[in-house]
């Protein structure tokens, strides 16, 4: 499908640089499409996970802050047996989703929400962390942010084109051929490929860039299922992310994809819907809940024929030809402790004031005090007890 929107790239340069000269132009415009591609993937390479981070509003925590994501993020590492640790970021949102960034393992990292701190216990928050891991040894960012250049690429020159026309009304339109080598039906064909490409082109794109979005998803949970050999961790993720009343205010259409939901849908993708980057969320869960035998990419590719009635690859063969040892799935997770939602949204509150440079103090009463940056005094007074605890000012 990549190498697909590839060659879809390259017959858009050819044709619409042949609308504009029969001779040379198609070459010429197979080299200026490559051209783009390559400027806006240099742009993204090199800036991508920065922008993305920024716009998200994200801000990185290390282990002092959040010593249980650090250790979930750690454990991951330790599970994909690779030797980088990605960074981590929250970001100040009620609504639990997560994703990663960072087309080069190494310089990786991994954001979740503050609503995804406050809402999923240890076990389900390992499968997104485990998930979002997956993504970053299976390289899918660097897949996805050459297949989305591509796609602005050609909806770079398709608007382009378009705009050509409104404003030179296509009389630059011209054959340097002799009139033997050329005639008035292959003009009229050029002239008509051109404009159903430039209208149909964006479209086509689009639907390869969600069908690829979609697969690697697909890949991402089969991933985390073997990594953390606990899918009910993210299939229960899953469906608490999913059935969340707010609305992620940083996403839009172009970071949308990066997510582990769509933050976009709530629902997720409907039925043969092409036009989502996402699978549906139900049928994620309901693959994740059916790995009852085995969590090895074979299970997985298995039960999701099972599941879909057909025959559709979605584990690459490098992966279904491993020699993987039997991985048990593991049924029950006796250390889990009850899970307190307002116990974690009161944590998840104060990780946010240590991120924002909050002052904590425990008085003797048994107050925690918290002292925003910009207090300036010299002492605190506690408002049970009216113990004065003095401040170490910065």
């Amino acid at each position: 499908m990549f190498f697909g929107m590839g060659a879809l790239l390259l017959l858009i340069g050819f044709i619409f640089g042949s609308f504009y000269d029969s001779e040379t132009g198609g070459i010429i415009g197979v080299f200026l499409a490559v051209i783009v591609w390559l400027i806006l993937s240099a742009v993204s390479y090199f800036g991508g996970s920065k922008i993305l981070l920024a716009v998200s509003g994200a801000k990185e925590v290390t282990k002092d802050i959040h010593p249980q994501l650090y250790n979930l993020v750690e454990e991951m590492k330790i599970a994909a047996g690779v030797p980088y640790f990605p960074k981590i970021y929250i970001i100040d949102d009620p609504a639990p989703n997560a994703f990663a960034t960072g087309v080069k393992p190494e310089n990786s990292a991994i954001a979740v929400t503050s609503g995804l701190l406050s809402t999923l216990n240890r076990y389900e928050l390992q499968g997104v962390v485990a998930h979002e891991m997956s993504h970053i040894v299976n390289r899918d960012i660097l897949l996805m942010t050459f297949a989305g250049m591509m796609l602005g690429a050609i909806t770079l020159m398709s608007e382009v084109f378009f705009r050509g026309l409104y404003f030179g009304g296509g009389s630059r339109y011209r054959s340097r051929s002799s009139s033997k080598n050329s005639s008035g039906q292959a003009q009229i064909i050029i002239m008509i490929l051109a404009l159903v490409l430039a209208i149909l082109g964006p479209i086509l794109a689009q639907l390869f860039y969600f069908a690829i979005s979609r697969k690697r998803e697909y890949l991402a949970d089969a991933s985390a299922a073997r990594l953390t050999r606990y899918p009910e961790g993210l299939a229960s993720a899953l469906e608490k992310i999913a059935n969340t009343t707010h609305t992620l205010r940083s996403a839009n259409k172009v970071t949308a994809p990066m997510y582990i939901v769509n933050p976009l849908k709530k629902e997720g993708m409907k039925l043969a819907d092409l036009t989502s980057t996402h699978p549906p969320i139900s049928e994620r869960i309901k693959i994740l809940r059916a790995l009852q035998q085995g969590i090895s990419y074979k299970d997985y590719q298995r039960v999701f024929e099972m599941i879909h009635g057909k025959k559709e690859k979605i584990i690459p063969d490098s992966a279904l030809s491993e020699a993987i040892l039997l991985m048990p799935i593991q049924k029950a997770l006796t250390e889990e402790k009850e899970f307190n939602p307002v116990e974690a949204k009161r944590q998840t509150g104060d990780i946010l004031m240590k991120m924002n440079k909050y002052q904590f103090i425990d008085c003797s009463c048994g107050v925690r005090i918290k002292i925003p940056p910009d207090y300036n005094k010299p002492l605190v007074v506690c408002p049970r007890c009216g113990r004065k605890h003095r401040l170490v000012i910065s």
